[in-house]
């Protein structure tokens, strides 16, 4: 027995995957009632299987059980006929080898790759916002100069669709190679669920979508203080990463201060124009089959256009925003211990 599809969705990261991941895990029963399958426990099982696939070291420092995660999301997926959907964004981080063994894990099965795409400024400039929020302290010179942010997950290596869709591709027939264009401003909220949705083989409507805002940006100002804030913080386990400086910090605090939204110099806009055609080529050559606005992949004008580079902050924002901050962090201790901070209790 075997699944008759598998559904690779393989990122690219800052390109929607938060949303579409949350519909899937939200709906997971009903996608199986449907005739999809997403195996494992949880996201979590899929983020390590997509670093178990690519032999990731200190994989077993995240969980006792992530080593491991890949081949069991494979035998559990393959023990019934159902599709099956694997999804996450660190998986587009494989080598050309990596993901031949990926594909080849599937030998009876119908396989498909699918990939969610935006411009590359875009996925670029929200690709290092995300490493920030994850702990990074690369800046965006250093990023764009080749530097890795965090990872190959955070890297040109992850941003470059191109290069991805070579990777990934080398095995599989063009018409199951699917590629999605995140949807621009303008357009239906849900439109990126909906082209998800056809993929799967699955009627839209029938799926609870998230009704709030998922993965918030960080102004400009804040989103560099965070940066310098990093690089004062104590060394710190991915799941601390993910409550302390992502959640609690990032997405709790700088949110919700005034934002202004980044962009990149624009000094680089010829680069990330050439990766756009690049990646246009090759889809429209290999006739991928494309769901979206293919045009919306164009010269990262948006990404640039009234959104300020990370050189422009100021050290009077800076200080500004880290005030905010400050007052908002003594406000939660005072709001959690009391009248007297746990390292004053006892003292004369």
């Amino acid at each position: 027995m075997s699944p008759r599809r598998v559904l690779l969705h393989i990122g690219l990261p800052k390109t929607g995957t938060t949303y579409l991941q949350q519909v899937v895990w939200g709906n997971r029963d009903r996608l199986e009632s449907d005739g999809v399958l997403v195996p494992g426990f949880g996201h979590r099982e899929h983020l390590w299987a997509a670093l178990d696939l690519q032999e990731r070291p200190r994989l077993a420092k995240r969980h006792a059980k992530a080593p491991g995660s890949w081949d069991r999301l494979v035998a559990q997926a393959s023990r019934q006929p159902k599709d099956v959907l694997l999804t996450h964004e660190f998986f587009c981080g494989a080598t050309e080898e990596q993901a031949g063994r990926a594909i080849a894990a599937f030998p009876d099965s119908e396989v498909h790759v699918v990939v969610t795409a935006r411009d590359a400024a875009s996925v670029v400039s929200a690709g290092w916002q995300e490493s920030v929020k994850n702990g990074g302290t690369v800046d965006l010179a250093g990023v764009l100069d080749g530097r890795s942010a965090g990872g190959p997950e955070f890297s040109m290596r992850t941003w470059d669709l191109a290069g991805v869709l070579e990777r990934w591709t080398a095995d599989v027939p063009s018409d199951r190679v699917h590629v999605l264009v995140m949807p621009g401003s303008g357009q239906p909220h849900d439109l990126h669920w909906r082209h998800f949705a056809e993929v799967l083989g699955v009627d839209p409507d029938a799926y609870e979508l998230p009704t709030e805002a998922v993965n918030p940006a960080l102004g400009i100002v804040q989103i560099e203080l965070l940066r310098q804030v990093n690089g004062h913080l104590p060394s710190y386990s991915a799941h601390d990463r993910g409550v302390w400086i992502r959640g609690y910090l990032a997405e709790g605090l700088l949110a919700a201060q005034p934002r202004e939204r980044g962009g990149l110099p624009a000094e680089h806009l010829a680069r990330f124009a050439e990766l756009d055609r690049t990646a246009t080529d090759l889809i429209t050559h290999r006739g991928f089959h494309v769901l979206g606005e293919l045009s919306a992949l164009a010269p990262g004008e948006a990404a640039t256009a009234g959104g300020r580079a990370p050189g422009t902050v100021s050290e009077r924002e800076l200080v500004e925003s880290a005030a905010r901050l400050v007052a908002d962090i003594v406000a939660d201790v005072r709001a959690s211990t009391g009248d007297v901070p746990p390292r004053f209790r006892g003292n004369p």
